[in-house]
């Protein structure tokens, strides 16, 4: 629709923004105030990204070495805790780490309760001191740093988290320590972007492949790593980004398997296939109450986790006696552990409790659900004080010892039905997961990398899909994303898919414009008033475009004065831009109007197609918005 309007009347204006030539788009400056009509600049093209992208190889060759780093970096983790853990525990310099296998008692007998108190101490003065980011469960840094930090992580958080997490297991806080070495790798990720000048898109896409890489090599699942980064961290998905977070999992995996070796996580004997699919049935029955149990638990760890936080930061102004008594509580409770049932128990990651869940050698319903709240306890009385670990293992345990008591209870209640009771702990391992932190693949494929069986394949799936709907509805938030919350910071709980980044500037635009060029010919002597009917109005000067005008303004052209009717900070792009390419120029000129043109950098009127403003921008948004929850 665009037409023509001609005007001679004559009218300077003092220039807002630094005019761009059609030949060197960057090698103009912007006139003085109050400059004459000669140094009039076309207005300017799209801005230069913060980095210019990096070709596919280059970013494949990142994420191998990204890959790298976490495969050592779980290495060296897992290294850094024994050495913690055999100085702390017994005063010993050793690297020896079994993770499967209960913590031996300690020779200092009941002096083992100022253990903790000593970790606390020095996790403190780490997170005080080093990187304030490296205290608690790591997962909502770096969600924080992808949504609100363009992907910027300090590079002082990979030695951080990794002493101040290494010293929190070591000295028996419960913690896992899967969401430290996410950060880590996540922290390498953003600094390796950082150095090699990336766009904040490609710099996202490489923390999500360090995320990914770190969990693939912890638990010797590179499925898991991946659905990780694509439930998680990725904010958009495409085959070269999914293919480039693949790879980095590979390569951390396959480092990782010179440390851990072969054998998945838990290693335990194949579960029993179902006699027929009837049975199968009662199962796939009980799993639905045994999933909305699941959920509710899941609700329970996320609020008492945040309770307790606020109960310490309420009590306790001072840091150091906030997270020393915190953990002074987890050395009694550890220690009574001990002397009541024979292990530690509720100490350090609890791979070793999980693996007696799931080889039948924990079967008492009640003392399971002794371990349930004693580790739920203390979980949240260590992380609520202030320490440094993750809650992917303390959540895997969760499930193992409520949903081994689950099992045992109603094999004892329906012994016909062939009730197998590690099938709910399986479930409940990945329903717990699911519940928490949001994950619904990770945690369904995740539980079938770490224990390698495919039987109670059904039961998982039902299980982790009530247990993630049951959550949502008691508590929005995830364990991961209410952190943030209650900072005021908005994290979208899983991807949703940019639907609209596939449309080009020619699919979004408008061509209800009008153009009127000053400098030809006037039609205020005859009193028309142009601007009436076009939604947009461009402003041109000698066929070239100088910006936009106010159409209920248009009138002021005349005067001598059209500074307020004349908006200069205009962008033009060709029709072939994409969509997500224009929004991020937007942001970055901090403009309001992009005009598409035929040719590439032409300024020329007679080139214009069409006008992207903020009506086509919220259309375009809105038709996002119908195809997303």
């Amino acid at each position: 629709m665009g037409s023509y309007i001609y005007s001679d009347t004559a009218i300077t204006w003092q220039q807002r923004y630094v005019g761009l030539s059609e030949d060197d788009p960057e090698s103009s400056k912007a006139p003085a105030a109050g400059g004459s009509d000669e140094h009039l600049q076309p207005p300017p093209g799209p801005p230069r990204e913060e980095g210019h992208p990096l070709a596919p190889y280059k970013m494949f060759l990142l994420a191998i070495a990204v890959g790298v780093f976490g495969g050592f970096g779980a290495i060296v983790f897992k290294t850094i805790i024994a050495f913690f853990q055999n100085l702390f525990f017994f005063g010993e310099l050793s690297l020896t780490y079994l993770p499967d296998e209960h913590i031996d008692p300690s020779p200092w007998g009941a002096l083992i309760i100022l253990v903790p108190i000593i970790g606390a101490l020095l996790v403190t003065w780490i997170t005080r001191t080093l990187a304030p980011e490296a205290r608690g469960h790591g997962v909502p840094e770096v969600l924080d740093a992808i949504y609100y930090r363009q992907g910027h992580i300090s590079p002082v958080v990979v030695l951080a988290k990794a002493l101040a997490s290494a010293i929190s297991i070591g000295t028996g806080g419960s913690v896992g320590r899967e969401g430290p070495i996410i950060q880590i790798g996540s922290a390498f990720a953003s600094t390796l972007g950082q150095l090699a000048g990336m766009p904040t898109r490609q710099r996202i896409a490489l923390i999500g492949a360090g995320a990914a890489a770190g969990i693939a090599a912890t638990f010797n699942a590179p499925i898991g790593g991946l659905a990780f980064a694509i439930e998680l961290l990725l904010i958009s998905i495409s085959a070269r980004t999914v293919a480039m977070v693949a790879v980095a999992t590979v390569t951390a995996t396959y480092i990782g398997r010179l440390y851990s070796g072969l054998d998945p996580s838990f290693d335990v004997p194949p579960i029993a296939q179902f006699a027929d699919h009837l049975v199968n049935l009662y199962t796939l029955l009980l799993c639905v109450p045994f999933g909305v149990l699941l959920g509710a638990a899941s609700a329970l760890f996320i609020r008492s986790l945040y309770w307790m936080e606020d109960l310490f930061a309420a009590g306790i102004k001072n840091e150091y006696a906030r997270h020393m008594l915190g953990m002074l509580a987890v050395g009694v409770l550890m220690y009574a552990m001990l002397r009541i049932f024979g292990e530690y128990y509720v100490a350090g990651v609890g791979y070793a409790s999980i693996m007696d869940v799931l080889r039948g050698v924990l079967t008492d319903p009640w003392l399971l659900l002794i371990l349930f709240a004693a580790k739920l306890l203390a979980t949240i009385m260590t992380l609520g004080s202030g320490a440094s670990g993750g809650v992917f293992s303390p959540s895997l345990f969760l499930g193992a010892t409520l949903g081994g008591s689950v099992g045992q209870f109603l094999a004892w209640l329906f012994p016909g039905a062939g009730i197998e009771p590690v099938i709910f702990a399986v479930a409940g391992m990945a329903a717990m997961v699911s519940g928490t932190t949001g994950a619904v693949l990770t945690a369904i494929t995740m539980l079938i990398e770490q224990t390698r069986d495919y039987s109670a394949i059904l039961p998982i799936i039902t299980s982790v899909a009530l247990a993630y709907m049951v959550r949502v509805w008691l508590t929005a938030d995830s364990i991961y994303t209410l952190k943030l919350a209650r900072r005021g910071s908005i994290i979208p709980e899983g991807l949703q898919a940019p639907v609209n980044s596939a449309k080009t500037a020619s699919e979004v635009m408008t061509d209800d414009f009008q153009i009127i060029d000053i400098s030809q010919v006037s039609l205020w002597q005859t009193g028309y008033l142009p601007g009436q009917g076009a939604r947009y109005t461009v402003v041109a000067k000698d066929g070239r475009i100088v910006g936009m005008a106010r159409p209920e303004l248009i009138y002021l052209l005349k005067d001598k004065d059209p500074e307020n009717v004349i908006d200069t900070e205009i962008m033009t792009v060709a029709p072939d831009t994409t969509w997500s390419t224009i929004l991020r120029y937007l942001r970055a000129k901090q403009s309001h109007t992009v005009v598409v043109m035929n040719r590439r950098r032409s300024r020329r009127a007679s080139d214009m197609l069409g006008i992207i403003g903020y009506q086509e921008i919220t259309e375009t948004a809105h038709e996002s918005a119908e195809l997303l929850e």
